[in-house]
């Protein structure tokens, strides 16, 4: 089972309200350049519980999903 990691994200936000996430910042200082948004939608953590906005992004090459959840940012990781 996964667990969910909160991390820090910096994004942007449209004038319509939309947020388009531009990087992801881990406790220990590392930092990923988010290089694409695939997709957007309400979808549950199916690995770490909850619900919330999920994006699937591309960080250098690979496909993860990162959660938005009234406010915070969180990723499933692996326990």
């Amino acid at each position: 089972m996964a667990r969910r990691t909160f991390v820090k994200v910096v994004a942007e936000f449209s004038r319509e309200g939309g947020i388009t996430p531009l990087r992801v910042e881990w406790e220990d200082g590392r930092s990923f350049e988010i290089d694409r948004v695939l997709d957007v939608r309400r979808a549950p953590a199916a690995k770490a519980g909850g619900y919330g906005t999920r994006y699937t992004v591309r960080v250098s090459g690979h496909e993860t999903y990162l959660f938005e959840d009234e406010g915070r940012w969180f990723v499933e990781a692996r326990e």
